[in-house]
Parts: C-alpha cells; structure tokens; sequence
C-alpha cells in the first residue's frame, strides 16, 4: 500500500481546522443580543478573533497530541532523540504568519473604531473654532481685540465643556445633530439622566429605537464606567473630563446599566437600566415625566381626580376600553 504523502495530510488537517475554525466563530453564543448599530460591528470584530484563537488552538494541541503519539517511549529504545538544529523555512514561517495576523487585526479594529464613531471625538472637523474653545486648551496663545479687553471676565459666561473622549458621530452621521441629547451623572453609587431639553431628571434611561442619542457623561466624585452590554459601549465618567457616547439603539427592551470600574463599597449595586421604547411610547413616558416633575404643582393638582367630574375621570380610561362617549352617557343615567 502506497502511503499518503504528508504534504497531502498537512492540506487535509489545514483544510478542516480552517472550517472548523470559521463554524465555531459564526456559531457561538458568548455575546449578548445585539441592540445597538454599534452591536455587529464588534461582534464581527469578535468572530474573527474567535475563529483565529480556535485555529491555533486546535493547531498546537494537535501537535502536541501527535507528538505524543508518534515519538512515544517505546519498549527497549532508550537512545537519544534526532538531534534537529535550525530549520530556517519553519523559523520564517511561525514568525511571519503570527506578524501578518496581528498586522490585519489590527488594520480591522482601526476600522471598526473608526466606524463607531471613536475618531469623531477630540477631532471634530466640523466644530467651530471660537475663543471660547481656543481657551480651555491649557498653554494656547489668544488673539483679542481691545474691546474684548475691556470685558470685565467675571461677566464672561463660562463656556460647557466639550467632550474630547468617547465614542461620538459615525461617518455617515457627520456634522448631523444627534436626534436627543441626554446628560449622564455617575455618582457613588447610582446613575442620574437629564433631559435638557424637556427638563425631566430620571434614574432610568429612556431612548426612543432608532434614534440617534447622546449621551454627555460626567462623574462627581471618582471614576465610574457606563457600560450596556447589549450595546457593546462602555465609557468611563471621569470626574471634571467630559466624555461622550453616541449611538443608535436598535432592539426595543429593558437592558442593563452596568458600572464597570471599581468606585467604592457599593459599587456592584451601581446599576440602572435604559429602556428603548417605541417612539409612540417615548414621547408618552416624556410627556408624563414632564407633567409629573412641573415645579408649578397647582397645575399638577389639576388632575387630581377629587376635582374632576365623573365625566372627566372616566375619560381615559374609556378611551382605553374603546367606550364611546354616549355609551358613558347612558351608563351614568
């Protein structure tokens, strides 16, 4: 029997570790669903490293279990192994092909970054290039006129801080204002959000699915780290830095709020949640916080149902029931 060259085994190993490879990486279930636009872009990210860590994991170990068979102690054999020193093809080959593997990660992960928006931040083509911006970098020469000198600088407004760090505008979303802007406080050991555009402060996140959101992010007291995991974003809150997170959620649902740097006693139970709503259900869960947190409360009082005709208490919830106002009428006679 002829025997079977090993450069044909060596095709036939690579071949089914290659599709191995590839099957495991497409075909986990390590990640959470994704709820973000952000989401795939990691994962994909992610099932190539996979593919190649089970690749060369199944590569060594199956060398070593070769090895171990084939060069085994054998009965009576008590000689020394073949003496093997430098093998020049082989040294390139495991040299070059780890080098061309981390060179092309690296090359992705650029990409994906760039594509989620982290060299928006920091760089911002589009932001306009005032004194006031000019001032908060620390060491910049400041061209004035004499009439700005004589402005008192007690009566110069301080101007926000602008986020240089985080995950900002994806490419197609450039110089595009975000569809909400939501300002997020860390603090030992909760999460506060802030709707300024609407005034209403919670301790939930709500965004509206397929929205563009961002998210200023702040800390009072030490370092804490947002994290959602269903969106694959995390950005630290640092206190007196500004950050920013900007994205897209995708999937409506209640996810997870999770802070993932260590900042004191209690900082497993730092949690919240953000629910992504339907539009329909974001404007009505806005308009109620709204009313809810007026500081005028002798409008509030106005729906206190002690003030209100039968006819008037019981006009939401009909509507809800699907009962017409002249069935409402009969019922009441």
């Amino acid at each position: 029997m002829q025997q079977i060259p090993v450069s044909l085994w060596t095709l036939l190993a690579g071949i089914v570790v290659t599709v191995l490879s590839i099957w495991v990486g497409q075909n986990h279930s390590l990640l959470p669903i994704q709820a973000s636009q952000q989401a795939p872009l990691v994962d994909g990210f992610f099932n190539v490293m996979l593919s190649i860590a089970t690749a060369l994991f199944l590569v060594v170990e199956g060398t070593i279990v070769i090895f171990l068979v084939k060069y085994r102690h054998r009965p009576g054999d008590d000689t020394d192994g073949v003496h093997v020193e430098g093998n020049l093809p082989l040294e390139v080959f495991w040299t070059a092909v780890p080098s061309i593997i981390v060179l092309c990660l690296g090359i992705y992960s650029v990409d994906v970054f760039n594509r989620m928006g982290g060299f928006e931040v920091g760089s911002h083509p589009h932001m306009p290039h005032s004194p006031a911006h000019v001032a908060q970098m620390p060491g910049s020469a400041i061209a004035a006129t004499l009439s700005d000198a004589s402005l008192d600088e007690s009566e110069i407004p301080s101007p926000a801080p602008i986020p240089k760090i985080g995950i900002g505008a994806t490419p197609t979303e450039l110089g595009k204002p975000a569809d909400l802007v939501v300002n997020v406080t860390g603090m030992q050991f909760a999460w506060l959000f802030d709707y300024p555009e609407s005034g209403v402060n919670t301790g939930e996140l709500h965004v509206p699915v397929g929205a563009d959101v961002l998210l200023n992010i702040s800390a009072t007291d030490v370092i804490h780290s947002f994290w959602v995991p269903q969106f694959r974003l995390k950005q630290d809150a640092i206190p007196g830095i500004p950050t920013q997170l900007r994205f897209v959620a995708t999937k409506p649902g209640t996810y997870p709020v999770v802070c993932t740097e260590l900042c004191g006693g209690y900082h497993g139970s730092m949690r919240a949640q953000v629910v992504v709503d339907t539009p329909q259900e974001f404007e009505s869960w806005l308009s109620e916080n709204r009313i809810a947190q007026q500081q005028d409360m002798q409008k509030a009082v106005a729906s206190n149902p002690a003030d209100l005709s039968t006819s008037e208490f019981l006009a939401p919830h009909a509507q809800q029931m699907g009962v017409t106002t002249a069935t409402l009428a009969q019922i009441q006679k």
